[in-house]
């Protein structure tokens, strides 16, 4: 399936403004998989299928679950915005046959991160977080840097994150804070922290 065919699929099954968020991230991608010498049609791909489980609902999550016998933990479990990424692989394997395992790395580990991300990873991670379509303040600051180090950019977007469920009283995944840690050790041995 080729990314035109891909686009097609994909906005029949997102919401309208899902779906433009989606091609932003996958423009952002693009630009930074340049900028960072990383292969652009694997950061197009990823960036255009980042959320291509966003809109299923609770129902099919859990048939999904089942169907791929996917190992969750509770907080995974209990919220839909980290399942979205771990189903997003399932289905661009399934349905978008991608079958490339960056790509699929990529839409899985785009909400969370985890320790030692690859490039491909951290510029879905970050393209998800500022494309133009988001217009907080962290937003804004983390485009300041986005060209210069994806470690600080990582860092701003977790602490962000971290802060924002401590106000709304939710669950962290460690998955997040692991990723804020690994970002803070990457800064310090380049002698930035």
């Amino acid at each position: 399936m080729d990314i035109n065919e891909m686009k097609i699929k994909l906005k029949e099954s997102l919401k309208e403004t899902r779906y433009i968020h989606s091609l932003n991230v996958m423009e952002e991608s693009e630009k930074l998989a340049m900028h960072y010498n990383v292969d652009t049609e694997k950061a197009k791909i990823a960036g255009l299928l980042h959320d291509c489980a966003k809109n299923i609902s609770k129902k099919d999550e859990n048939e999904l679950i089942k169907k791929y016998r996917i190992e969750t933990d509770d907080i995974q479990r209990n919220s839909s915005a980290l399942l979205h990424s771990i189903l997003g692989m399932y289905i661009a394997r399934e349905e978008y046959q991608v079958s490339d395992e960056e790509i699929l790395n990529a839409i899985y580990w785009h909400t969370t991160g985890r320790p030692g991300m690859t490039i491909l990873e951290k510029i879905i991670f970050v393209a998800d977080y500022i494309e133009p379509g988001r217009n907080f303040e962290v937003a804004e600051k983390v485009r300041k840097y986005v060209y210069e180090d994806l470690d600080k950019c990582i860092l701003l977007c977790t602490d962000s994150t971290i802060m924002y469920l401590i106000q709304k009283g939710k669950l962290i995944h460690p998955y997040t804070l692991e990723t804020r840690n690994d970002a803070v050790y990457n800064l310090s041995k380049k002698g930035i922290l």
